[in-house]
């Protein structure tokens, strides 16, 4: 029995309205920090492999960046590390930086190369050391205006994009793991959305996209559970020291990259399934979406 015309109309509606963001993005890159409850759910991981794969048949060329605190934490209360964070940071003895980097390159980092794989064979993964992608230093905590140390904990401060241009232009959709080195020979663990909009920026992408455990940025949380849609970086830097443990390293992230060149960087609810075609391919859009400042990036 054929679908009623209405159900096929809103179909052909749907294509048609993507038809500007098609044109639009065809060729460029786009960067998919990827977390939280969307790694995690079942019907949500496959949605989100499908998204994936829908984007490059669509002539996009995106780069998925992860992390996998939920998995680390398992990991280390099986080997009987324990888990400890100061100012927000994971304390990362060099113990626990075996087990971090055994997960997010050894487990999750397969995990998500191979689900992307059931589609197709693009997914490619890598982790931050590999061909020197992610360089970083030693990051201290700062705690009441003091640095503490927290072990092997890094911020970058290279990024070399070779092999992941090389990926790309080979069709390829490169799965990073956000683990680097340091000249210093040591292995560092970094936050995914910060090592998300490094390549970002990079990799001249158009847009950076963060997967959250949450509709996007409120206005006035806990008061109101308004999302703002867009705002600057200028009204982004403003709230920032304000904004809930969680999520200052998104919304950094958010910043660093528009202020870096990136033309817009978004927030999304990884639990809305399909979230990243709603961004890209529709009218309105959904999240919060971080915007240059006028006169350019600030």
């Amino acid at each position: 029995m054929s679908a009623p015309r209405g159900h096929v109309l809103a179909k052909a509606a749907t294509l048609i309205e993507a038809l500007p963001w098609l044109e639009r993005f065809h060729g460029k890159t786009v960067v998919i920090k990827y977390g939280g409850h969307a790694m995690t759910d079942e019907a949500l991981r496959r949605s989100f492999a499908e998204d994936v794969v829908f984007l490059r048949y669509a002539g996009l060329r995106p780069v998925i960046v992860h992390g996998g605190g939920p998995q680390i934490n398992a990991a280390l209360e099986k080997q009987g590390i324990e888990s400890s964070f100061t100012a927000g940071l994971r304390v990362t003895t060099p113990e626990a930086m075996e087990v971090v980097r055994m997960v997010l390159v050894g487990q999750v980092n397969r995990d998500v190369v191979g689900l992307i794989n059931r589609h197709g064979a693009f997914a490619v993964g890598m982790s931050g050391e590999d061909a020197n992608l992610l360089t970083a230093e030693r990051k201290p905590a700062i705690v009441d205006g003091e640095p503490v140390d927290i072990g092997q904990v890094g911020e970058i401060v290279e990024v070399q994009v070779g092999a992941v241009r090389s990926l790309l232009d080979d069709a390829r959709i490169p799965v990073i793991s956000s683990v680097a080195r340091g000249d210093d020979g040591e292995v560092y663990n970094v936050n995914a959305d910060t090592a998300a909009a490094a390549l970002a920026v990079a990799l001249d992408a158009v847009k950076l996209i963060v997967l959250t455990d949450v509709e996007g940025l409120y206005a006035d949380w806990p008061e109101s559970d308004e999302v703002i849609d867009e705002l600057t970086t200028d009204e982004l830097a403003k709230l920032l020291p304000d904004l809930s443990a969680g999520m200052v390293p998104k919304m950094g992230a958010c910043l660093q990259a528009v202020r870096g060149g990136v033309p817009q960087a978004h927030v999304l609810d990884g639990r809305v399934p399909h979230s990243l075609l709603l961004e890209v391919f529709t009218d309105e859009g959904i999240g919060t979406m971080v915007l240059p400042s006028r006169g350019g990036a600030s």
